[in-house]
């Protein structure tokens, strides 16, 4: 019988020291206090390079676009450099990095591009059978159009931010507009789409041994009042806001509604190296709907995909050491087979 173990991946001690791996970040320099705009992130970057150090990896560092311009002379990059201050920019380092044929973490650029435009990936969904709250892309500089679908409350984002920034909840098609209007000024397309009650499942899925994708334990998270969206400044830790609160899904049947409704987006996504595939769940009726799918998203310990990984046994070192070796293997990169963990 496979067990959770067997799916972890150990690298070599000899590709451990042969190969040369770039982390690129922002704050890949950051001394692990909170960024005053980025906030939790330098934490995370941090974390994410002293990880990579324990676990042995040859590391240097980078924290710039710039430093892919001419080809680093390292065998792997594994990029956090996501959030470059501009729309899109999920898709900038990767498309550096295939332009001087250097493999990464993570995904391919297109791949990357999809998952990170919500409303592609509600399409996704939706040609699979999965269901998604009713939506409507506003392109910035796109034809007009009218409302496609009525709901009492509406939720209001910039189509491909993160951490909230820019969500409105609004209560008519009115209001909806005036964020839509603010948000184009802003520099991005937007997605408008029904509101939905909470609560929120996210869904790991990582790399493993085996070149397979491995679902980890789905996770809820459960706040104080499911009617109030979470702030940018909360998800940031730029306010005091705690640990997410987070629990393991029990309930069988949500579980493998969950499980088949993941399966069945993957083969549009894979390969990839980590990712959160979300949905949003109320617990009157039993729905599920799909939301987002997040790839290369956060790693950080404190984080949805080391909390899940944790629950059964796996902790962040070897998350990370298994989603790295998972990507390292993929790319043909290692020279020994990994090593079989202990239990």
């Amino acid at each position: 019988m496979v067990t959770h173990i067997d799916r972890c991946v150990r690298i070599s001690p000899a590709d451990k020291a042969r190969l040369r791996i770039l982390f690129l970040a922002k704050h890949a320099r950051a001394s692990g206090t909170p960024d005053a705009v980025d906030g939790n992130h330098a934490v995370y970057h941090h974390e994410m390079r002293t990880t990579l150090e324990e676990i042995g990896l040859n590391i240097r560092v980078a924290d710039s676009y710039e430093s892919l311009f001419d080809r680093p002379d390292v065998d792997f990059v594994v990029t956090l450099l996501n959030r470059g201050g501009f729309q899109n920019s999920e898709m900038m380092a990767p498309l550096l990095l295939s332009w001087r044929d250097m493999p990464h973490l993570g995904a391919s650029p297109i791949l990357r591009g999809v998952s990170d435009d919500k409303y592609l990936s509600k399409m996704i969904a939706s040609a699979h059978g999965v269901p998604t709250m009713p939506a409507q892309i506003f392109r910035r500089g796109g034809l007009p159009a009218e409302p496609a679908f009525h709901a009492e409350r509406l939720v209001v984002k910039p189509n491909a931010s993160s951490a909230s920034w820019g969500l409105a909840m609004v209560d008519s098609w009115t209001e909806a507009r005036t964020q839509i209007d603010y948000l184009h000024g802003e520099g991005h397309d937007v997605l408008v789409e029904a509101w939905a009650p909470l609560l929120d499942i996210a869904v790991p899925v990582v790399g493993g041994s085996g070149g397979q994708p491995w679902i980890l334990p789905p996770m809820m998270y459960v706040p104080a009042d499911p009617h109030r969206a979470r702030s940018h400044e909360e998800k940031r830790g730029l306010i005091d806001a705690g640990d997410d609160p987070l629990v393991l899904v029990e309930d069988r049947a949500l579980l493998t509604q969950l499980e088949d409704m993941t399966r069945r987006l993957l083969p549009d996504l894979w390969p990839f190296d980590y990712g959160r595939f979300e949905f949003r769940y109320d617990p009157v009726t039993g729905a599920v709907q799909f939301m987002e799918v997040n790839l290369s998203c956060n790693l950080w310990s404190k984080k949805t995909i080391s909390r899940s990984a944790r629950s059964i046994g796996v902790d962040h070192a070897m998350l990370v050491e298994t989603i790295i070796g998972h990507s390292l293997e993929r790319q043909g990169l290692l020279t020994e087979a990994p090593l079989k963990v202990a239990a």
